[in-house]
């Protein structure tokens, strides 16, 4: 019961609270919008610079958790691109929509917060470490296999750039990749910057939830609730199963770290697959609804992973 009480109830409480200030138009739409884009342009580069930057070069590199954390996605992909070809009959741009949605979690608007709360300091890392294996591996390819299938005359050579342009473009891709450069220096941050970091990095935690809450604001279930239910349970659900055996049976590392990686498996489904979703005009009234449904499922099995390994 700690962990509800200490951990889940606090970091929910605020997604709580934060919905119900959209939902009740104590915030209205122009709030919500500021409110997310100062936790997405500043609080959220900030933590992730800060927590990078300060961190031992061979912490961040922590190789069994990424060999976990990056097979257990894989693993949940596959599956859903197994049942999104033969089950629901998805099309390639499709298929790569829902296959990056079962596996793209909030691991830094909920992940982070709430590993934070849990671990203290520490539970910052693994975190911004699972959210650069999203970007690269995850992000990058759903992208391109959405920009090839529209513009399909496109060379790979031509396309290339364009990708990486618009992911360098991107504050929550470039600041831990900035803070990972400066921790390779070993040099310590000048005590005004560190100060003015930290104040800013403060806000993720409370921002980034409070954001989270608004944006469920008049997010619809759609019809289509068998492809909703099942991304859901596959995100929250398979994923941290797949992961769970992964670190107890093939990979070894501190414990710490295989809690982490199981505990941020079982993340909701994050924004990004709904703003790649819109962007492409690609599966977005599954997407959005999945983001709502596989949020209300995180609170239960994020909650038997706090009460299985103790923490709270």
């Amino acid at each position: 019961m700690n962990a509800l009480i200490n951990v889940v109830i606090p970091v929910f409480g605020i997604i709580l609270t934060g919905y119900l200030a959209g939902r009740f138009g104590v915030l209205g739409p122009e709030s919500a919008a500021a409110l997310n884009r100062f936790v997405y342009y500043f609080a959220i580069p900030s933590a992730t610079f800060i927590f990078a930057a300060r961190a031992p070069i061979d912490r961040i590199f922590d190789w069994p958790f990424i060999g976990a954390f990056v097979s257990g996605s894989v693993l949940t992909l596959l599956i859903a691109l197994i049942v999104g070809r033969l089950w629901f009959r998805h099309d390639t741009a499709t298929l790569s929509v829902a296959g990056v949605t079962a596996v793209f979690g909030q691991v830094i608007g909920i992940g982070l917060p709430l590993l934070l709360t849990a671990y203290g300091p520490d539970g910052a890392l693994p975190p911004i470490v699972a959210a650069l294996i999203y970007v690269v591996l995850f992000l990058t390819s759903v992208i391109a296999v959405l920009e090839a299938a529209r513009t399909s005359d496109l060379s790979p050579l031509r396309m290339a750039p364009q990708l990486a342009g618009t992911l360098l473009r991107n504050p929550v891709v470039i600041s831990p990749l900035l803070g990972v450069l400066y921790s390779m220096t070993a040099l310590p941050l000048p005590k005004a910057l560190s100060n003015y970091l930290d104040l800013m990095a403060a806000a993720v935690g409370p921002g980034a939830l409070f954001a989270v809450g608004l944006s469920l604001v008049g997010r619809k279930l759609t019809s289509n609730a068998g492809e909703v239910i099942w991304l859901s349970a596959l995100k929250t659900a398979v994923n941290p199963i797949l992961t769970f055996v992964l670190v107890t049976y093939v990979f070894v590392m501190d414990p710490f770290w295989s809690q982490a990686a199981v505990i941020l498996s079982a993340m909701p489904v994050g924004t990004n697959p709904y703003v790649i979703s819109q962007q492409y005009d690609v599966h977005i009234e599954t997407v959005s609804a999945t983001i709502v449904v596989s949020t209300a499922m995180s609170v239960v099995t994020i909650f038997l992973a706090l009460i299985w390994y103790g923490v709270g």
